[in-house]
Parts: C-alpha cells; structure tokens; sequence
C-alpha cells in the first residue's frame, strides 16, 4: 500500500499565471485569453482579460486559474485576510485556505489562486492547500507546467530580473498551450 498523501490541487484549463523572484525584483504574469468549452471544441471568448490583480496597498499580488466569478470572491476574501493580519500574507492564505475548505458555499468555488508579496510566493487552494515552492517561481493553469519549466531555465540559466522572466516563460507558454494567449499583462511589486 502507498502511504505517499498526493496533493490534489485542481487543474483549470484556460489561463496561466507565473510568479518569479529574480534579481531583486519579484513580478507576476497572466495572459489574457478566456476559453469556453462548448461540446467538444473550446472557443476563445476574451483575448484581453486581467488575471493579475494587486491587493493590500499594491504590497500583494494574486493571479487566479478557473472560475472569474469564484476568483473575484476569493480576491475580496482574501484582501479581508490580508487586512485581518496587517498583511502578513503567509497568515492570511492559511486563514483563506481554511475558511475555503471548510465554508458550503466557498466549497464549491472552482478556482486557485497564486499570490505573493516581497517575501513569498504561494499557491492556495479549495482543497486546504498553502503551497510555497522551493525555488522563487511558481506557476498555474493549463499552461502552467510550460511557464513554470522555462522560468525554471531561465532563472538559472540567464541574468534577467523577476519581470523579464515571467514575461519571456509565459510567451513560451502561449506558443504550446491552446489555451494560452500571448496578450500577456506582468504585475510587478
């Protein structure tokens, strides 16, 4: 028997959102396509939505993969942490990811969020997940893997800055992910 937990962090498919730390400067990105699934063919409805967003006095940023509607929820929810623990964004995920998991009607929201501000990068989940990574890049949505694995290259491989990464791995991720356009907006904090 296999007494590995596996983390199952829900995949949504028609965004990506990429957070890097590099050279001092810490930035976020999303590209701005919204998909439909109508039967068996996804349609794009929107090629320059805003999946990006700063919260608490422009100190915190979360991007956002699934539902817009859900999303927007857990943005207000989550700038109510963030004010409940004078910012501390560490406290407050914890705090959002547990009302998530545990409210009825937060419950069934169907999206993830990736945030961070000067000191971590984390994504947060429905399913009680605060995950920060190993290294100072993360990335989600259906093209997540693709920007998550060039920023990965580019970090170590080039001496570009925060901004410069998550722009240049998520125009990676619009050349091989359907559901990943190359109408890209990067946050920096």
């Amino acid at each position: 028997m296999n007494s590995f937990r596996h983390c199952r962090v829900p995949v949504f498919y028609g965004t990506t959102i990429v957070a890097v730390r590099a050279k001092g400067k810490s930035a976020m990105a999303g590209d701005g396509q919204v998909t439909m699934e109508s039967g068996s063919s996804p349609t794009v409805i929107k090629a320059s939505a805003r999946k990006v967003r700063k919260l608490y006095g422009d100190r915190v940023l979360c991007g956002f993969a699934g539902s817009v509607g859900d999303a927007f929820t857990l943005f207000d929810k989550l700038g109510s942490h963030l004010e409940e623990s004078s910012g501390d964004l560490m406290r407050a995920a914890v705090n959002l990811a547990k009302e998530w998991r545990t409210d009825r009607v937060l419950r069934q929201l169907q999206a993830v969020l990736l945030c961070m501000d000067a000191e971590h990068i984390l994504l947060v989940s429905g399913t009680g997940e605060v995950i920060e990574p190993d290294e100072p890049v993360l990335a989600i949505g259906s093209g997540g893997p693709y920007a998550l694995a060039a920023a990965r290259a580019l970090l170590r491989h080039t001496d570009l800055d925060g901004p410069a990464i998550a722009r240049e791995a998520l125009k990676l991720a619009a050349e091989i992910c359907i559901y990943t356009n190359d109408n890209i907006t990067v946050e920096e904090i």
